[in-house]
C-alpha cells in the first residue's frame, strides 16, 4: 500500500477522480464543493483533461450529456440547490442510458438554507432526483478514504450498467482532512460500442436520445431500464454492520451521521445496552437484507439523520413494519452528537437496566 497523504474530502474525490481516468470536468463554484472544481481547474489542464466551468449548473450536465455520449469519463459536482437545477439533465442521462458520475456535497435547506452539512437530499437523490421513472446508484461515503474509493467505485458501475452514479456526501466529509492512500483499484473502462465516435465507416450510426414518441416503445424501453436496476440490487448493494449480531437497539446511519453512531453504540455497550449499527454505503439500491435480518431479533432501530426524517421510511419498508422505528436527528446544518444519539438508545431501551 502506498504512503498516505492528508487530503479533503472534496481533494480526494477530484484526484480519485482523474486516476479513475476522468479528464472531463464541468462545474459551477457552490459551497460546500467549490474545492472539487478548484482542483480540477488546476490539475486537469496539465494532464490534458478538460476543465470548464459552466455558465451555469444546467449548463453543466449538459456539458456532461455530450462527453458521456462519446463514451468518455466525465464528472460534475455541486451541492444541494445546484444538483437541484441539474435535475432535468439527469433525468435525459436516464432517459439516454449514458454514464456519468455526479457529486452532491450536501448543505441544509430547503432553499439557499445554509452553508453547513445536512443530509436533506436524501429523497431527492434515491429517487431519481429528476422527472421520470429511473434511478441512479447513490453512494455515501463516512470517511476521506471512502471519498476516494467510491469515486472509483462510482465511475466503474455507472460504466457497467450505463446509468448515472451518485456519491452523496454531506459537507462535512467534504470539508474535513483525514490521511488517505491513492493506491487505489482502478479497472479498465469497458468498450461502448454505442458511443457517438464516429464511424469511420466501419459501422452504422450511433444516436443517443431520450425521445421515444411511440408508447409501447417508451413502455418496453422502461420495463428493461427497471430489469437492470434489479441485477444491481442483486448485485451491487453494499454496507457495514457493526455489532449486529446480538443487538437489541439497532441504529440506522450514513455519512458522518454514522461516525457519531459507532460512538454512541460504544458508549450503550459500556453501561450494558445492546446496541448496534447498520450503515447502508449505497443509499440506492437501499441494503433491505441486513434490516430485515436484524428485525428477526432486535427489538427497535433508530434511524439518525442531519435531516428532517427521510431514511427512516426505508429503514420502516426494510424491516416490514416488524419493530417499532424512531427519528434522531438534526436539521438545517446541525449535527447530532453522540451524547444525544446515546440518549435516544437509552430512551427506546427503557433505561438503563
Amino acid at each position: 500500500m502506498s504512503d498516505k497523504i492528508l487530503m479533503k474530502g472534496n481533494e480526494a474525490i477530484a484526484e480519485a477522480a482523474i486516476i479513475a481516468g476522468c479528464r472531463h470536468y464541468f462545474g459551477y463554484p457552490i459551497t460546500p464543493q467549490t474545492e472539487i472544481a478548484a482542483y480540477m481547474a488546476k490539475k486537469m489542464p496539465k494532464i490534458g483533461g478538460t476543465f470548464l466551468q459552466a455558465e451555469s449548473e444546467i449548463a453543466a450536465i449538459n456539458m456532461v450529456y455530450g462527453v458521456a455520449s462519446a463514451g468518455k469519463r466525465v464528472m460534475t459536482s455541486s451541492s444541494s440547490p445546484g444538483v437541484s437545477l441539474k435535475g432535468e439533465g439527469l433525468s435525459y442521462l436516464a432517459g439516454s442510458d449514458l454514464p456519468s458520475l455526479i457529486v452532491n456535497v450536501q448543505r441544509g435547506g430547503p432553499g439557499l438554507g445554509g452553508i453547513q452539512p445536512s443530509q436533506s437530499d436524501y429523497f431527492q437523490s434515491t429517487r431519481g432526483g429528476g422527472h421520470g421513472d429511473y434511478h441512479m446508484i447513490v453512494l455515501a461515503p463516512a470517511s476521506v478514504q471512502e471519498m476516494a474509493e467510491l469515486t472509483v467505485k462510482g465511475f466503474e458501475l455507472a460504466d457497467t450498467y450505463r446509468m448515472t452514479s451518485m456519491i452523496l456526501a454531506d459537507g462535512t466529509m467534504g470539508q474535513m482532512m483525514e490521511p488517505v492512500s491513492l493506491d487505489l483499484d482502478v479497472k479498465p473502462a469497458p468498450e461502448k460500442p454505442w458511443a457517438t465516435t464516429g464511424t469511420q465507416m466501419a459501422r452504422e450510426h450511433n444516436i443517443v436520445n431520450s425521445l421515444s414518441l411511440v408508447p409501447e416503445e417508451l413502455e418496453e424501453l422502461n420495463f428493461k431500464r427497471y430489469d437492470r436496476y434489479k441485477v444491481i440490487e442483486e448485485k451491487e448493494t453494499m454496507f457495514e454492520e457493526y455489532m449486529v449480531e446480538d443487538a437489541d437497539i439497532v441504529l440506522a446511519a450514513f455519512g458522518i451521521a454514522a461516525r457519531v453512531s459507532k460512538n454512541a453504540v460504544d458508549e450503550a455497550r459500556k453501561m450494558g445496552i445492546k446496541a448496534g449499527l447498520i450503515r447502508p454505503i449505497t443509499l440506492w439500491p437501499f441494503p433491505k437484507a441486513p434490516f430485515k435480518a436484524a428485525a428477526e431479533h432486535a427489538k427497535a432501530f433508530i434511524s439518525v439523520e442531519l435531516n428532517m426524517g427521510q431514511m427512516i421510511e426505508d429503514v420502516m419498508l426494510a424491516t416490514e413494519s416488524k419493530r417499532p422505528v424512531t427519528l434522531c436527528n438534526r436539521a438545517g446544518g446541525m449535527i447530532p452528537d453522540p451524547k444525544q444519539v446515546l440518549n435516544s438508545i437509552i430512551e427506546v431501551n427503557g433505561g438503563i437496566q
